[in-house]
């Protein structure tokens, strides 16, 4: 999917299928009909995963993910969507076009957010603590706890196995040693989608964390959700999706929208990008 946008401001929904369902608790009030989440895919203005960025969201559900009410699955890039500013005039505006896209790859077990025909790698640290993929991590580490015997501080005993999140972890891409001690030995090891702080002792594993996840492209072994009948579904809305927040969301201008029923490649992505031409310097 692809948005021609020009942003003034706002970090929330651009077009998609998502519909966040009124079930959730919110400040909002009570409200008239309560309905159970109904999201497919979306893209999002960065949100707190990278404030301004391109950011697309995708469930399986149609609900919440890793044990948040929200769903969590998501890829955004490292650059921010250029900012138009206030009182802009209107021949500037034409500087400000940017083109936002997401590839949900289901072979490849992948979405990517692009911004301007780039899809630009992108990891996050600091997993314990950050708004959004504090969440990822939390999969990551229910389902390490759980292959251990007896419950292990931080377990929670009735997480769902279908929300654990566990990338590829074969052999790694690389191994860094961190410290080494008698016979007990630290090492980073970097796998396509993780990045592993593993202890040894003796040789044999005793513990592993995560401790950072790539973002973009984020692995999502799974099929879009897909409502049992389409009167079950979301609509497709364009600058705003169905939400509890009363919030503007993002504001600008959207110039186009367009679905593909396919993965689009990076060649592509790159050609629909420079169908117009881009006289701002991006930064």
């Amino acid at each position: 999917m692809l948005a021609w946008v020009i942003r003034e401001g706002g970090n929330h929904a651009i077009a998609g299928i998502w519909h966040e369902g009124t079930d959730l608790k919110s400040e909002a009030g009570p409200v008239q009909k309560v309905e159970r989440g109904r999201r497919q895919y979306s893209l999002f203005a960065g949100l707190a995963a990278n404030n301004g960025a391109s950011a697309v969201h995708v469930s399986e559900n149609g609900g919440p993910s890793f044990g948040d009410k929200y769903a969590r699955n998501l890829a955004v890039t490292p650059e921010l969507i250029p900012t138009a500013p206030v009182g802009t005039s209107n021949e500037d505006l034409d500087k400000y076009w940017s083109l936002m896209g997401m590839v949900f790859d289901n072979q490849k077990n992948t979405v990517t957010a692009y911004l301007d025909g780039k899809a630009t790698d992108m990891w996050v640290d600091n997993l314990p603590t950050h708004p959004f993929f504090k969440w990822p991590y939390n999969g990551w580490m229910q389902a390490e706890w759980r292959r251990e015997p007896g419950v292990q501080v931080g377990e929670d005993p009735d997480f769902p196995v279908s929300q654990f999140y566990q990338p590829p972890e074969g052999k790694p891409i690389s191994t860094t040693l961190l410290s080494s001690k008698g016979d007990e030995r630290m090492e980073l090891q970097e796998f396509e989608f993780t990045r592993v702080r593993v202890t040894l002792r003796g040789g044999q594993v005793v513990s592993r964390e995560l401790v950072a996840l790539r973002s973009n492209p984020f692995w999502f072994p799974h099929d879009l959700y897909t409502p049992p009948t389409a009167a079950e579904g979301g609509p497709f809305t364009i600058g705003r999706v169905i939400h509890m927040s009363r919030g503007v969301g993002f504001t600008g201008y959207i110039g186009g929208v367009a679905v593909f029923n396919r993965a689009l490649s990076k060649a592509q992505m790159e050609a629909l990008a420079a169908i117009a031409p881009r006289p701002l310097v991006r930064k």
